[in-house]
């Protein structure tokens, strides 16, 4: 289950009615930062950009692939773990603009997470220490520590105990 908070509104659809909702010159400055973030091969600079210029909390030696994607309205909504790998093209969204409303939540990335290329996160997910997401998933609900996931929607391939099993067959 996703954890986001509905804002309903009147009139035109939500997105008509962006900067009620944030201003315009934050959603330039994440724009802007976000863009270059996207091109640079330097990971500790990417880190720094999202720390320090859209205060994302980013853990230690976390690797942002070309093309990430943070969300570029509400990224200090987004947190990622130690270790993790978050895949080329990779999509986290912190927001979601509807017809009648718009939804905030929050992103947890655990530690020593892995995403793979092209998957998009939905807002208010939470996804656990040691999981891996495999590319092009659609994460639209929590993803267990040490479980494996993948596809649109997102399925569990296998759990923790399940990856661990396999795992130790394999040495």
């Amino acid at each position: 289950m996703r954890k986001t908070t509905r804002y309903k509104v009147e009139g035109a659809s939500s997105l008509w009615q962006i900067y009620k909702t944030v201003s315009f010159w934050k959603v330039a400055k994440c724009f802007i930062v976000i863009e270059i973030a996207r091109i640079t091969p330097f990971l500790a600079m990417k880190n720094w950009l999202y720390r320090h210029l859209l205060h994302m909390k980013v853990g230690e030696r976390t690797a942002f692939a070309l093309k990430v994607v943070p969300d570029t309205m509400f990224p200090e909504r987004i947190s990622v773990g130690d270790d993790t790998i978050i895949g080329y093209n990779t999509t986290i969204l912190a927001h979601e603009y509807l017809i009648d409303e718009y939804r905030l939540g929050d992103v947890k990335i655990g530690s020593r997470v892995m995403v793979g290329a092209n998957s998009t996160i939905l807002p208010g997910v939470t996804i656990g220490d040691d999981a891996v997401v495999s590319a092009m998933t659609l994460v639209n609900r929590d993803v267990p520590a040490g479980a494996m996931v993948g596809g649109n929607p997102m399925q569990i391939i296998y759990t923790k105990e399940q990856r661990e099993k396999k795992l130790s067959e394999k040495s």
